[in-house]
Parts: C-alpha cells; sequence; structure tokens
C-alpha cells in the first residue's frame, strides 16, 4: 500500500542482515547505526489503524522519549541512559550485552494522517504507536479526460 505505513514479506531475517533489512525497507532515517541503539520495532496493521510497537526495556519515557511527526514521517527518538556511577564501574569486571545510547526510528506516513490520529502508550518495556486511519483506503478521484 502505498498510503500506509506497512510491512512487507521479506526473506527469513538472519543476525548479519537484519540492519540492512530494517534500512532498505524504512530507509536511511529508520536507524541510527553510526554509534546508538536499534531498539527492535514490530509494525502490525489493526483494522484501518497501524500499530507501531517499539522495544525500550529500562528507559524513562517520559523523560528520555519522544514521539512526533515531522514532515510526513513519525519519529521516535530517545536515549537508553547508563546510570551506573564511576565507582560501579572502576575496578569492576562485568559482562553486559545491554547497549546505551541515542536511538531513533523513523516511519512514512500516508498524507492524510495528522498529529490528532497518533497516540501513543508505554507498558513493560513497550512502547506502543497507533496512528489511527493510516490504512483508510483513500477514495478514489476521477478525473475528466479532454478528448479533441
Amino acid at each position: 500500500m502505498a498510503n500506509a505505513v506497512s510491512l512487507r514479506s521479506r526473506p527469513a531475517l538472519t543476525p548479519w542482515n537484519t540492519d540492512r533489512w530494517v534500512r532498505d525497507f524504512f530507509g536511511p532515517a529508520a536507524g541510527d547505526w553510526a554509534g546508538g541503539i536499534n531498539p527492535a520495532v514490530e509494525v502490525t496493521k489493526d483494522g484501518e489503524d497501524a500499530v507501531i510497537r517499539v522495544d525500550l526495556p529500562g528507559v524513562d519515557v517520559d523523560k528520555d522519549v519522544t514521539v512526533e511527526i515531522d514532515k510526513g514521517r513519525l519519529v521516535v527518538k530517545g536515549e537508553r541512559r547508563d546510570e551506573r556511577t564511576e565507582e560501579d564501574a572502576e575496578g569492576h569486571r562485568r559482562f553486559s550485552e545491554v547497549r546505551y545510547g541515542s536511538f531513533h526510528r523513523s516511519f512514512g506516513l500516508p498524507a492524510h494522517v495528522t498529529g490528532d490520529a497518533v497516540s501513543a502508550s508505554y507498558d513493560a518495556g513497550v512502547l506502543t504507536v497507533r496512528v489511527a486511519g493510516a490504512h483508510k483506503s483513500a477514495d478514489a478521484q476521477r478525473i475528466a479526460i479532454d478528448s479533441k
């Protein structure tokens, strides 16, 4: 659908091609691969609505996350902060697979979607953004044909 936030069928994802797949599908602004984090995203259709779920465990969404519409794109950005003190980090061996830093995810929206159609909530580490009417069919517009 050219006018809606949607997923397309793609080959099975593997750890070595997931980031490339997301960049290919959503464009280069879909994530910050140059040093930030890249939270997992799921985009689904619920009737005429698009539902975007972003995994953000351990993130203070009130302080560190912004959801906005900018130039026809839904933008989710923020930061996962490392709350360790210098004393915790100094002299202690530790193992961590948790990545800290900023993130930026961006999704194209249909032209008819306004800020009033977007709502967001956060529960159990998942940010859910609902875009009401994103999959609403646009009414066909008949074009007159001039004949000579």
